[in-house]
């Protein structure tokens, strides 16, 4: 799939191994995931060029064309570098602009505070499946919606696992899973993080850092990756852990994005 940035082409290799329809257009691509119509980065477009002044109503009206039933709107922009975009009309449209870093390393170093307590390996059972949609509700509250959509992404992740496209890994303690994270084959020896989440109860013991060490080992070992990306909020807590074991910032990713009054998952 060719986009600019990394963390969008990285985003629609996994989006496609799952399953989502992706279209290519010359000036966007459109993401589309039946399997999971509330997930709003699984049902989005991809701007290929930042809209020019005049032209963020018409993209704003093409998203409602391409979701009618959409109760939100999500654009991407394909662009390596924040600064070369704006949210000029689709802030006073009720848009939210976000702005994550892209990193990459090619070996991760070991953990500051490496935790030994804990059993870091691939989930396996179903048991080990449904603490993982447990473990996302702890750390993203929400009711039916929320665990509908964790339910319908978890599934999609274990079948990615099965079919030897990566792992979703586990920090155990005492059969609990405390942490977990993915990490997935994106093309041309790649290979991609995801949702690195530690529940609220369990934070601050190097259980995060030890689970993203221990799954950068095996993607580097099974997957035939060569670069690793991580994409992070760069205001967020957990960056500083990411650089501690070896990541660099390497791009910005923009989206804009506006939800619905009571929003569905992201």
């Amino acid at each position: 799939m060719i986009a600019t940035s990394l963390g969008y082409r990285t985003d629609l290799a996994l989006r496609e191994l799952e399953g989502s329809e992706v279209a290519e257009y010359d000036d966007c691509v459109v993401v589309r995931s039946p399997a999971n119509p509330a997930y709003r980065w699984g049902n989005f477009i991809l701007i290929r060029e930042p809209p020019q002044p005049g032209e963020e109503r018409s993209w704003i009206a093409r998203f409602h064309r391409e979701f009618p039933d959409a109760d939100y709107a999500a654009l991407g922009i394909d662009v390596t570098e924040a600064r070369a975009s704006s949210a000029g009309e689709f802030l006073a449209a009720g848009f939210s602009r976000h702005v994550d870093s892209v990193l990459t390393t090619t070996a991760a170093r070991l953990p500051p505070h490496m935790n030994r307590d804990a059993d870091y390996r691939p989930l396996a059972t179903d048991q080990d499946w449904r603490q993982a949609v447990a473990l996302g509700l702890a750390c993203n509250p929400g009711g039916p919606i929320m665990q509908d959509f964790l339910n319908r992404r978890m599934i999609a992740r274990r079948q990615l696992s099965a079919d030897g496209h990566g792992a979703w890994f586990g920090g155990f303690l005492q059969q609990r899973l405390v942490a977990h994270l993915g990490i997935f084959k994106a093309g041309d020896g790649i290979a991609r993080f995801q949702d690195v989440e530690t529940h609220p109860d369990s934070r601050r013991q190097g259980l995060a850092g030890t689970l993203v060490y221990s799954a950068a080992a095996y993607a580097l070992r099974n997957l035939a990756a060569r670069t690793l990306v991580m994409v992070a909020d760069p205001a967020g807590s957990a960056i500083g852990l990411y650089r501690s074991l070896g990541f660099a910032d390497r791009e910005d990713q923009a989206s804009l994005e506006r939800r619905a009054a009571e929003p569905s998952p992201s």
